[in-house]
């Protein structure tokens, strides 16, 4: 991915986390999988929304994948992960096809560790950058896990 698409995704996810109801932090996950790999896109959108389940302080078994496909607010790739007690929010994702390959953009409550959660992604071996909603600027606001 060049370095502008990386630049324009970063400001983009960034600019989704200001000022709202909640504060908010982001995880841009760059896959290899095109358009023809949806069915991989969809377990690797799972697996991560598990993990973020997890850091949440929520069991994955106690949570859902919404789709939206009977919402007309949503748009097709987009997913929120949320409980079965009471449907609270747990995460969303975008699937995004950049440049031949889909980019994965989640939002999370930025109470969930960030750095923790890159640390877990990246050892499930998912090529990944952290966003904080918190930051003053897009640039201020990237994570990147340690190798």
């Amino acid at each position: 991915m060049s370095e502008i698409l990386d630049s324009d995704l970063r400001r983009r996810a960034w600019e989704l986390l200001q000022p709202g109801e909640i504060a908010l932090d982001g995880m841009v996950v760059h896959t290899a999988f095109d358009g023809s790999q949806e069915t991989r896109m969809h377990q690797a959108t799972v697996e991560l929304g598990d993990l973020i389940a997890e850091h949440a302080g929520h069991d994955p078994a106690d949570t859902f994948v919404y789709s939206g496909t009977d919402d007309s607010e949503f748009a097709s790739n987009q997913h929120q992960g949320l409980t079965l007690d009471d449907e609270s929010f747990v995460w969303e994702c975008q699937q995004l096809l950049r440049d031949g390959s889909f980019d994965i953009v989640f939002y999370f409550e930025a109470d969930v560790p960030l750095d923790d959660l890159l640390a877990d992604a990246r050892e499930e071996g998912y090529e990944l950058s952290g966003i904080r909603g918190d930051a003053d600027s897009p640039d201020d606001a990237l994570v990147t896990p340690e190798p």
